[in-house]
């Protein structure tokens, strides 16, 4: 079985990011990632310090991992199905009936966004489609935006965007319904509401053209926000070591170290508590990283 002075189950940002940092300590590192999270759907961040113009998080990715080999460190792409911990140390195995040792443990195995199922939509994502308004509100200042959505979670969304733009449509595609005053309060903002099931995504590549509707209704729409709520937090493997977990399913770490309750266990990215923002994910993977290296010091 081979022994890693860590390994870092998840190849995102936060992983990435940690694993630079240890590989420049000259630590022994394995990165295992199943290569399917959010940094792998999203075409573009716009706002990372160095890229006014935006970059895709594939190209990220690829800077990264050559970042990283070239420190030493290893990739394995797989998921880790269970993991083990034995004394201080832990024996991970994969689904790719692999075995591994490692003496410290860093989770950054993310969220999933709950995206509907229309092909369509995902190389729209993060160039005329988005999931998040703190990253992307910017990008549709005093634009027309049609928020699709579930319930209260859609018409919340829409409802902060009109800080970006008044021009909102929020199509409740989920069909959940909305309380009384969720309703005065769209209205209160003239934001128009559609409580139909979407049929069709209509779009150009990576530009979204139109929504159609039940009854063949169709929506024009240049811009859109999704907001469905139920996001999967990956931390199913934090539960089988016993790390304290939010209601919400987020790992709880230490402010300053980023390590959970169980030691020699840390935690960064978005599976963390915390803005889901992928220059936060950088300084996470980054911290723990250092607190990693003093902690393998210590022995």
């Amino acid at each position: 079985m081979n022994t890693y002075d860590c390994i870092i189950v998840g190849g995102g940002i936060a992983g990435l990011q940690a694993a630079i940092q240890l590989g420049r300590y000259q630590h022994k590192v394995l990165i295992i990632d199943s290569n399917y999270g959010r940094s792998t759907l999203c075409r573009s961040y716009h706002n990372i310090l160095g890229y006014p113009d935006g970059i895709s998080g594939a190209e990220l990715r690829t800077i990264g991992q050559k970042q990283a080999s070239s420190l030493g460190v290893s990739f394995l792409q797989s998921t880790v199905l269970e993991v083990e911990k034995r004394n201080e140390e832990f024996i991970l195995s994969t689904a790719s009936e692999q075995q591994f040792l490692a003496k410290r443990l860093l989770l950054a195995t993310g969220i999933i966004d709950n995206i509907p199922p229309f092909p369509e939509l995902f190389p729209c994502l993060g160039i005329s489609v988005y999931v998040c308004p703190d990253c992307d509100g910017y990008e549709v200042k005093g634009k027309k935006t049609v928020v699709i959505g579930n319930g209260e979670v859609g018409a919340n969304m829409a409802l902060t965007l009109t800080y970006w733009t008044k021009d909102i449509l929020y199509i409740n595609h989920g069909g959940e319904k909305l309380d009384v005053e969720v309703e005065k309060k769209l209205q209160e903002q003239n934001i128009s509401y559609i409580n139909k099931r979407i049929k069709e995504v209509k779009t150009d590549g990576a530009k979204l053209k139109s929504y159609v509707l039940e009854g063949e209704i169709e929506v024009k729409a240049e811009h859109s926000f999704i907001a469905f709520g139920k996001n999967k937090v990956k931390s199913d493997l934090a539960k089988q070591l016993g790390v304290e977990l939010l209601s919400n399913q987020h790992i709880v770490v230490d402010s300053r170290t980023k390590m959970t309750n169980i030691k020699n266990v840390w935690a960064a990215g978005d599976v963390a508590a915390h803005s889901e923002q992928v220059t936060i994910a950088m300084g996470e993977g980054a911290q723990a990283a250092i607190w990693i290296h003093k902690s393998l010091l210590e022995n």
